[in-house]
């Protein structure tokens, strides 16, 4: 009997020799999920919000934590001065849940807790695992729980929004370094002042950094503390609720970087060490520390583990209606030396005993939860491995996610201006790279993200033009150097966008080519808060050079989100000449056609097609881009035969040095 093949290796005959090992996590994950769910569905499941932490109720209030290891726990606080005391002791309930209920009056909206945990040999104040709100004292940085409970609770005014089937222009933010001010913005000034520009750029999904709460402002938001509660140095709950709640009114998606892949250490504010444990939540060992990121990983396997992560893609998704997720570190958990030192070059690195088959499984109960609740949401895999499957559905043996981040994207744009020089560029070797992926998956391409912005890095504009950003930015100061930027720059975007695989990402300043890098406060800087912001201002100074980039980068959105280029599937390779550095592809309609070359512009230049009438609809030499208005954008361009009409026919084109254009086919009238 001829054996059962998921269909992920039926496309890919490279995969046979691993159709076991696919089929097997198939099975690992269809087990997993009986047994926690004993039949229900994993919505049902993932409900761990609704009766852990604090809850208001009829008769007062009541409070729920699970900490197996512990002997004794009190609740402690602004209402009991910080004290313990027997009217505030939990009681033990089964499965090392805990429990205390308390009158209408002992505790009110505001109050600041934590609880006194105390097991065999010692005790400690932890801040609830479940906390849904976690405040920092200005004076003492200790962070405590608050009661948040509010009489009117948010109202949304979009309750019903879904994400269209459109796909995600993805504009990367952080809300605390989203103004010009060298302090920490707020969820407010987010929805105030960055949504409108958001949505006149032509971004369609928002992804939000360092939402759950992180006592390290300068981690980025990526060593997680409280995995329920919204960061509340950005503002309140229902000021985050509005943001959300704006955006949908727009028609703009929001989602969250979800950090499931590794802990903060810290004891008090975090998971570590809960109930006087450090197997609660984390593996023992080597294997429940992370060597390069100095943190905590995640029990995959634990039924009391999965139900705490999956109740928290729940808990965002239902209550503050994100519309999905980007996973951050993906790598670091499908294998047990997470990742490191690996090049990643057979298919025997993606199936072998480094595989941690708990990690695969999570990600494929996650996945099913995340489209059982909202089954338009998004879900992307931050995983620089290029593992098979990641983002193909899980009925076909993948892993279940919508999208993977495209990252070698970025690094390849790196590599080519750090160690190539412009005439050393292969047009041919850039289609490649922009368009390699696997047919049955999707991806999110992107130039540069956060990644590429932060300090010890450099982004594209600064590798481009390096010092000059700070002296010839103004434009009556003339500059060869940053006139070979501001090309290669809207070129570079241009090509990434155009060809990317389903999803296209920038990050917040990236597209005016903003000249700090990032560094949050630390010592190292004097807690300074300077480079952790955005300095709006210039990109939209008429006078600066900053603009033409923004306002090339607002076009190129629109254009590709007015016409959905993106869900257009087939890149179809037109010209690629080396010599000449011209590469040319179409998308649909419309035609992208880019000279590389530094110096050369070629006149009447021809790209072999079929009999049509094309129109320029982005030009990067157009004058507002800074260019230098070198084509005739007014005209309708017509292909012409070689010879008779039956032989090739060729559009000709002039193309100046270090230009890309963009045209689109339209109709040729019939002649009646």
């Amino acid at each position: 009997m001829k054996r059962y093949l998921p269909k992920l290796v039926q496309n890919d005959k490279w995969l046979e020799p691993y159709a076991g090992v696919i089929s097997d996590r198939m099975i690992l994950a269809d087990r997993k999920e009986r047994e926690v769910t004993g039949g229900r569905s994993l919505a049902d499941f993932a409900t761990g919000h609704l009766y852990f932490g604090l809850h208001r109720t009829e008769s007062g209030w009541v409070i729920r934590e699970w900490a197996p290891n512990a002997t004794h726990i009190y609740l402690v606080g602004t209402f009991n001065d910080w004290q313990e005391s027997v009217e505030y002791a939990f009681a033990s309930l089964d499965h090392g849940v805990w429990e205390l209920h308390l009158a209408a009056d002992q505790m009110g909206h505001g109050d600041l807790y934590a609880l006194n945990v105390h097991w065999a040999v010692n005790h400690g104040k932890r801040i609830p695992a479940w906390a849904t709100r976690v405040v920092q004292d200005e004076n003492t940085h200790m962070f405590n729980a608050q009661v948040w409970a509010p009489e009117n609770p948010y109202e949304w005014k979009n309750p019903e929004f879904q994400r269209t089937e459109e796909q995600p222009l993805i504009y990367e933010g952080h809300v605390g370094m989203a103004g010009e001010e060298a302090r920490v913005h707020t969820y407010n000034e987010f929805r105030e002042q960055m949504l409108p520009r958001i949505k006149a750029n032509g971004y369609n999904v928002i992804q939000l950094m360092a939402i759950p709460e992180h006592p390290y402002y300068g981690s980025f938001g990526y060593h997680v503390s409280s995995f329920f509660a919204a960061s509340s140095r950005f503002g309140t709950p229902e000021e985050l609720k509005q943001l959300i709640d704006e955006a949908h009114g727009m028609g703009i998606a929001v989602i969250m970087d979800l950090v499931h892949s590794h802990a903060v250490k810290n004891e008090v504010e975090g998971l570590g060490n809960y109930d006087g444990t450090r197997y609660q939540f984390f593996h023992e060992g080597a294997k429940g520390e992370h060597p390069a990121w100095d943190s905590y990983c995640f029990n995959y396997d634990k039924n009391e583990v999965l139900h705490f992560l999956l109740s928290n893609i729940s808990y965002w998704l239902t209550e503050y209606k994100f519309d999905g997720f980007r996973f951050d570190g993906v790598t670091s958990m499908l294998y047990f030396n997470h990742g490191l030192e690996i090049a990643f070059t057979t298919y025997d690195d993606y199936f072998n005993a480094n595989v941690d088959q708990e990690a695969t499984t999570y990600f494929k109960l996650a996945n099913k939860l995340i489209k059982q609740i909202n089954p338009q949401a998004l879900s992307i895999a931050e995983d620089m491995s290029g593992m098979p499957g990641l983002a193909a559905s899980i009925e076909d043996g993948g892993l279940g996610f919508d999208f993977r981040m495209a990252m070698g994207v970025p690094d390849f744009w790196i590599k080519m201006i750090k160690e190539k020089s412009d005439d050393e560029w292969e047009v041919g070797d850039i289609f490649y790279q922009l368009t390699s992926k696997r047919m049955d998956e999707q991806v999110v391409s992107y130039a540069e993200s956060h990644d590429q912005a932060l300090v010890g890095d450099k982004t594209i504009i600064f590798r481009l033009i390096d010092k000059e950003m700070y002296f010839s930015m103004r434009k009556d100061q003339p500059n060869l150097i940053v006139d070979r930027g501001i090309a290669l720059h809207k070129m570079i975007r241009l090509a990434t966008a155009s060809t990317a695989g389903g999803a296209y990402l920038n990050f917040m300043g990236n597209e005016f080519g903003h000249p700090e890098w990032i560094d949050f406060p630390r010592e190292g800087n004097n807690w300074s808060y300077s480079h952790a912001r955005r300095i709006w201002s210039i990109a939209e100074d008429q006078d600066l050079k900053f603009h033409w980039l923004y306002d090339f980068d607002k076009e190129m959105i629109q254009l590709i989100n007015q016409n959905k280029i993106l869900s257009i599937p087939p890149v179809d390779k037109v010209l690629e000449n080396t010599p000449d550095k011209v590469l040319a592809y179409h998308r649909g309609l419309f035609l992208f056609v880019f000279n590389f070359n530094p110096t050369q512009s070629f006149t009447d230049y021809g790209i072999p097609l079929g009999a049509g009438k094309y129109q320029i609809v982005l030009n990067t030499d157009s004058g507002r881009f800074g260019g230098h208005d070198r084509v005739d954008e007014e005209i309708s361009y017509y292909t012409m035969p070689s010879k008779g009409l039956d032989s090739q026919h060729y559009l000709r084109l002039y193309l100046p040095a270090r230009t890309a254009l963009v045209l689109k086919k339209v109709d040729i009238p019939k002649v009646k």
